[in-house]
C-alpha cells in the first residue's frame, strides 16, 4: 500500500440489486482488497467479496425485500432480493461483525480499480485461518 493511499479518507460506495428494491452504501478504505472465492455458492453466483464492518455499511432500502438462505453450518446468512433474486450482500460466517458486499453490485464497479485476491472457499477452514481481517480506522 502506498503512503498516499494510506492517508486518504475512506470513500463511499453505493450499490444494490438488479431491480433496485435493495440498496446499500458503505464507507471503505481506498485500498481495500476484494476476495474471489471458489466455494460452491460464490462460484455459481459470481460473488466478489468486499468485506465491510457493520458500522461502515448502511442498508438504504429493501430490508423487507430480502429472502434468507442458509446451508451447511447455517452460520452465513445469504440474503437475496425477493423480486429479482440478486444477492448484493450477505452476512458471512468468516466475518461475523461485517457484511460481505458483492463488488459486482456496486454502482460503476470497475474491476481494474481494485486489488483482487483468491480465497479457497472449497477448503474453508484452512483458508479462513489464513484470512486477513479488515482494518478498522
Amino acid at each position: 500500500m502506498t503512503e498516499k493511499l494510506k492517508n486518504q479518507p475512506k470513500k463511499t460506495v453505493h450499490g444494490g440489486c438488479h431491480c433496485g428494491a435493495v440498496q446499500f452504501e458503505a464507507s471503505v478504505n481506498r485500498d481495500e482488497t476484494l476476495l474471489h472465492c471458489n466455494c460452491s455458492m460464490c462460484s455459481m453466483t459470481g460473488f466478489l467479496h468486499l468485506i465491510v464492518p457493520h458500522e461502515d455499511c448502511r442498508i438504504v432500502q429493501g430490508l423487507d425485500q430480502l429472502t434468507s438462505y442458509r446451508f451447511n453450518t447455517g452460520q452465513a446468512n445469504h440474503l437475496f432480493c425477493n423480486q429479482c433474486g440478486v444477492k448484493s450482500f450477505y452476512q458471512p460466517r468468516s466475518h461475523p461483525d461485517c457484511w460481505s458486499l458483492n463488488a459486482h453490485c456496486l454502482d460503476g464497479f470497475e474491476p481494474n480499480e481494485w486489488t483482487i485476491e483468491s480465497f479457497d472457499g472449497r477448503n474453508w477452514e484452512q483458508a479462513h485461518s489464513d484470512l486477513k481481517q479488515p482494518q478498522k480506522p
